[in-house]
């Protein structure tokens, strides 16, 4: 439950807040994402301690496939998370220049993107700062970087599947050799070519040819065609996929970071979710309101990865450009 809004006098006075607290708010595609933490003692296994973590499917890019622009009813809803988020911002005592929020593909591409930024800055007094392709993918590095274990870091391929876009990332030892940001999301996929429940075959395999024709840009890219010797996924995707394959319930983040997938069990999942219809996906226990569809979409994008790239295998982490947000904002006070 959302905590009523502090009184004015509560809200204008500066020492009432606690200024070791800091949020980041990732205002994706799909998903929006709040954390609020406080930089954790030397020893934690992560460098924030949470205080307070939510999140919500909006699916703010529906229909920006189609018309180029924010549907109402999108905005709508994320009006509403914006409004009950400044809430908790004001009674976890977040001052304002603690707060960083990021936002991705959809108001990154959407013609009045820029107009929907100033209306939340106005009715809510969030200030959203629209990212490029490049530094959401630098900011998941960030995060992700801070769970995962050394011989991961050492050299490793991230990818941050949202709801319209994905970054892929060439680290090594938590360094960013390269990034780039495709524009293949699972809100865009569902929308182009999931067209029948159960999925189709000719429908998966269109997600498929789509996803592939995105890697081999992301190959052009490359100033070598040499994929990192670790595959490493993060957001809401993979970490679904296994909370699945681990039955996990209530979610668990620190059973989810490091996780190893195998390619087995992947195909496995993969086979089980396709045989299902959306009403069977959405009914499993692990799989939260509005994924059951766009969990197709997520398998068509993390299969063309591993079989372009012939991994056998895939870590998992939980951590990604949400943490990454909330250690810029802490940093120069840390």
């Amino acid at each position: 439950m959302v905590t009523p809004e502090r009184s004015n006098s509560e809200r204008s006075n500066p020492e009432r807040f606690n200024s070791g607290r800091f949020a980041a708010i990732d205002i994706g595609s799909n998903t929006f994402r709040l954390l609020i933490a406080e930089p954790a003692s030397p020893g934690n296994t992560t460098p924030w301690h949470t205080i307070y973590y939510t999140h919500r499917i909006i699916r703010l890019g529906e229909g920006l496939h189609h018309t180029g622009r924010l549907a109402d009813a999108a905005m709508q809803r994320a009006m509403q998370a914006f409004g009950d988020y400044a809430k908790l911002l004001a009674h976890y005592q977040v001052p304002s220049n603690h707060m960083f929020a990021t936002a991705t593909a959809a108001m990154r591409d959407a013609d009045n993107g820029l107009a929907f930024r100033d209306r939340v800055a106005e009715e809510t007094g969030i200030d959203i700062h629209i990212i490029e392709g490049e530094t959401e993918a630098n900011m998941s590095l960030a995060g992700a970087s801070a769970v995962l274990t050394p011989q991961t870091r050492s050299n490793m391929l991230l990818f941050d599947i949202g709801g319209g876009s994905t970054e892929f990332i060439r680290a090594e030892n938590g360094h960013c050799r390269d990034a780039i940001s495709r524009k293949l999301g699972v809100v865009r996929l569902v929308e182009a070519h999931l067209h029948s429940d159960p999925p189709s075959t000719s429908d998966y395999n269109a997600m498929l040819a789509a996803a592939d024709e995105h890697l081999a840009k992301v190959e052009q890219f490359w100033a070598d065609i040499v994929p990192p010797t670790t595959l490493v996924g993060t957001a809401g995707t993979v970490t679904t996929l296994a909370a699945t394959e681990l039955d996990l319930c209530p979610y668990d983040a620190g059973i989810i970071n490091n996780h190893m997938m195998s390619r087995t069990s992947f195909e496995i999942l993969r086979d089980r979710l396709l045989g299902m219809n959306h009403a069977q996906r959405q009914a499993i226990r692990t799989i939260e309101e509005g994924r059951g569809d766009l969990i197709v979409a997520g398998l068509s994008i993390v299969e063309a990865i591993m079989t372009r790239w012939h991994y056998d295998k895939m870590i998992v982490v939980d951590a990604g450009l949400l943490e990454g947000a909330w250690l810029e904002i802490s940093r120069p006070y840390s």
